[in-house]
């Protein structure tokens, strides 16, 4: 895992070689927008679902330019906007639509019932359209906040194990020195 995001990690550079955001790159390659450390991570982490659910194309370059305002860790939110992938991707639609529709009140009824009506009533992209359409970006909308949240607590937990581990090394080293 550690390889594969160092691999694909964008760095610096690649964002200075964007032309469109020269007018701002200043801003995005400050310094501490790409230090790691305890609140720029999780906020990167929570940053990169958020956008990586809701932005369906340019992903990266917006939670970059996202993660000026919020302190985020580039990299990082860069880097967690992969969890939508061609693999992922309509897993969590199919899971949106479903959270949408309870929340909308629609019925979820038989699948095979439901085709038949369809297509026999309304027509399909009638009903794309208006039951749909809908309950995707309530649905999406719900399943980010939610995944940003729970992402954030995540990151911070895991960033105080790895820090509580390294001090409990650094002491047991101590112990055996003297």
């Amino acid at each position: 895992m550690r390889a594969w995001s160092e691999r694909n990690m964008p760095t610096r550079e690649t964002f200075e070689k964007i032309g469109w955001l020269r007018p701002i790159a200043h801003r995005i390659l400050l310094p501490e927008l790409w230090r790691f450390h305890r609140r720029s991570v999780p906020r990167g982490v929570a940053l990169g679902v958020l956008v990586g659910v809701l932005i369906p194309v340019a992903q990266t370059v917006f939670a970059a330019i996202f993660a000026l305002p919020s302190r985020a860790n580039v990299p990082v939110a860069a880097l967690t906007t992969f969890i939508t992938n061609p693999f992922t991707t309509p897993a969590i639609w199919a899971f949106s639509i479903w959270i949408g529709r309870k929340l909308l009140g629609h019925d979820l009824g038989d699948p095979a019932a439901l085709a038949g009506h369809v297509s026999q009533s309304i027509g399909w992209t009638e009903w794309i359209v208006r039951d749909v359409g809908p309950a995707l970006a309530l649905g999406l909308v719900v399943v980010s906040v939610v995944g940003a949240a729970l992402g954030y607590v995540i990151a911070s937990v895991m960033w105080r194990m790895w820090i509580a581990r390294k001090w409990r090394q650094r002491r047991n080293e101590r112990i055996i020195r003297g």
